[in-house]
């Protein structure tokens, strides 16, 4: 899958409709599974973006990833850095090595 962008990718990028009314959806698909991505061209103007599954799903992800940034963000932003606890006087309030803390299973937060 292609992710630089150049003339070149972009030129290539471009459908027109009537490749569709045609009956080449199925290469098409084929074609965006393969790119990433297609620009279809309805009278000279884009009309829509296809996507492949792949490159939706990274464009979310990095959506999602932004969105927990601005926030993070936004929170260290408004906090008070006189209450902020270090690593180390975080696990001394928790009675708990660094030992102890590696020991945890890995947990996902979403």
């Amino acid at each position: 899958m292609r992710t630089s962008l150049s003339i070149r990718t972009a030129l290539d990028s471009l459908i027109p409709i009537s490749r569709f009314n045609r009956g080449e959806a199925g290469k098409i698909f084929e074609e965006v599974n393969e790119d990433g991505v297609k620009v279809v061209i309805k009278n000279n103007v884009p009309a829509c973006v296809l996507l492949s599954v792949d490159r939706y799903r990274q464009i979310a992800d990095t959506l999602d990833e932004y969105a927990l940034f601005l926030e993070a963000e936004r929170r260290m932003s408004s906090c008070d850095e006189a209450v902020l606890l270090s690593h180390e006087e975080v696990l001394r309030e928790c009675a708990m090595s660094e030992a102890e803390l590696e020991a945890v299973p890995e947990v996902e937060i979403e």
